[in-house]
């Protein structure tokens, strides 16, 4: 991964997709990307922000929406699924602003996908890397990603990965092994919050 990230600018993306849902359940009002942001900041990036309901250590989804591709500036990235992953996730109801002394906001910035190539499809495995990679999965008009931490957080083998990428695309757990399937694969970058509101670290998967 050639671009990465200072832990300043990990504190001020995680810091800014948590003051923008607070924004945003507050006031109706979408905040605009601070001034002060880095260059790096600004260049673009995919990005899926997580939210994360905190209970006694234990962490439950309660919301994660990203852009998988480098299309909009980063910061401004971050605002956008900050908010889409609070309100616009389809499998919770929409964030509401009591919950968020209860949730761990957590970014992963992302590396372009690029597509895996093997001469056979059983061969998948052995281009792909729990712990490194995250996948995107294609067929026909079926479409889905998991971030590189799932299968770590999951206990998930490589095979395991593959085919829970094609049931989040809505597809069979084996369609991976179909000719006409294309996966991607990605890194990222990820900061988190330890506690709601607490420490902001970077993620080791």
């Amino acid at each position: 991964m050639t671009f990465q990230l200072t832990p300043e600018e990990g504190n001020l993306l995680v810091n800014l997709a948590r003051q923008t849902v607070n924004e945003y359940l507050k006031s109706g009002r979408l905040m605009q990307v601070p001034k002060s942001v880095s260059s790096n900041l600004m260049e673009p990036c995919g990005v899926f922000v997580t939210l994360n309901l905190f209970n006694k250590g234990a962490k439950m989804l309660r919301g994660c929406i990203g852009l998988p591709y480098p299309t909009t500036p980063l910061a401004q990235a971050v605002i956008d699924a900050a908010v889409s992953a609070a309100t616009q996730d389809p499998r919770f109801p929409p964030v509401v602003i009591e919950e968020l002394d209860s949730i761990v906001f957590e970014v992963s910035v992302l590396t372009p996908p690029e597509r895996v190539t093997v001469d056979t499809p059983t061969k998948y495995p052995t281009k792909i890397k729990v712990g490194r990679d995250g996948l995107i999965m294609e067929k026909g008009y079926h479409k889905g990603l998991l971030l590189p931490q799932v299968p770590v957080e999951l206990d998930w083998n490589t095979e395991e990965f593959l085919s829970q990428t094609a049931m989040k695309a809505g597809l069979p757990p084996d369609s991976w092994l179909l000719k006409d399937t294309k996966i991607y694969k990605f890194q990222a970058i990820i900061f988190e919050e330890a506690t709601p509101k607490g420490e902001i670290k970077q993620k080791k998967i």
